[in-house]
């Protein structure tokens, strides 16, 4: 029995609008995965590296593709990371084991070089927290040392780290992958849910501008975060 074809039209209308599609859906993420972050966009010694360490070839490249968001620190990386070991003098920064891709992390480039780095990918920052091994008490403290403009312990720290301003950082997210075996700290829906909600609802008493994006379901074969959602739509 043979196939048959049929003949089809399609006209497009480029005036025709249904709705505002936000920029940030065109977003990217880098994390300390393989050269993407250490000899990828952070290699001091590189020929095109500016003084900060940044590879200006690379930024080029960033800036031409127009990304206008990008995720830091991870990532499935983000799940065992410590924010405050990427602070402060770069000399005393600890070498950690990386638990995700089991490579060192020597934490060069921790918060404030990254938003530098966005800031010169004219890029803004879509910062995550850990909430497989840590969680609200963490997720506060990061939100008040980047975006609270001082007269506090965290927020005095940045300024004494060269940040006078804060760095009112807008988008967040609250944990990555959350359901999947592969994360440290993998939660249950429920258990993610609460969480995240938690660590959302403090967060907003730190800055209540900021706009939080939750887990969703890691694959289309794994249970999806219905409950979860239950339990945080009213902070996220």
């Amino acid at each position: 029995m043979g196939e048959e074809f049929l003949k089809a039209k399609m006209v497009v209308d480029k005036d025709f609008v249904i709705s505002h599609i936000d920029k940030r859906i065109y977003g990217s993420f880098i994390e300390q995965l393989g050269r993407a972050v250490y000899g990828g966009i952070y290699e001091p010694d590189h020929p095109s590296a500016d003084e900060q360490g940044f590879r200006q070839d690379v930024l080029d490249l960033v800036k031409e593709l127009q990304v206008p968001i990008v995720r830091y620190p991870g990532g499935n990386m983000v799940s065992a990371y410590n924010w405050e070991d990427g602070i402060g003098p770069k000399e005393e920064r600890p070498r950690r084991l990386e638990l995700a891709w089991r490579v060192i992390e020597t934490n060069q480039v921790g918060t404030n070089e990254f938003v530098d780095w966005a800031k010169k990918a004219n890029a803004e920052v879509m910062m995550a927290v850990n909430l497989g091994t840590r969680g609200v008490d963490a997720a506060r403290n990061l939100i008040e040392y980047t975006n609270h403009p001082g007269g506090t312990a965290w927020s005095d720290l940045r300024k004494q780290h060269g940040y006078k301003e804060p760095h009112n950082i807008k988008t967040w997210c609250l944990g990555n992958e959350m359901d999947g075996s592969w994360q440290m700290g993998q939660k249950t829906a429920y258990e993610y849910g609460r969480l995240a909600a938690e660590t959302a609802k403090a967060m907003r008493q730190v800055d209540p501008t900021i706009e939080l994006v939750s887990c969703g379901s890691s694959s289309a074969h794994m249970p999806t975060f219905r409950v979860g959602g239950n339990n945080f739509r009213s902070y996220i």
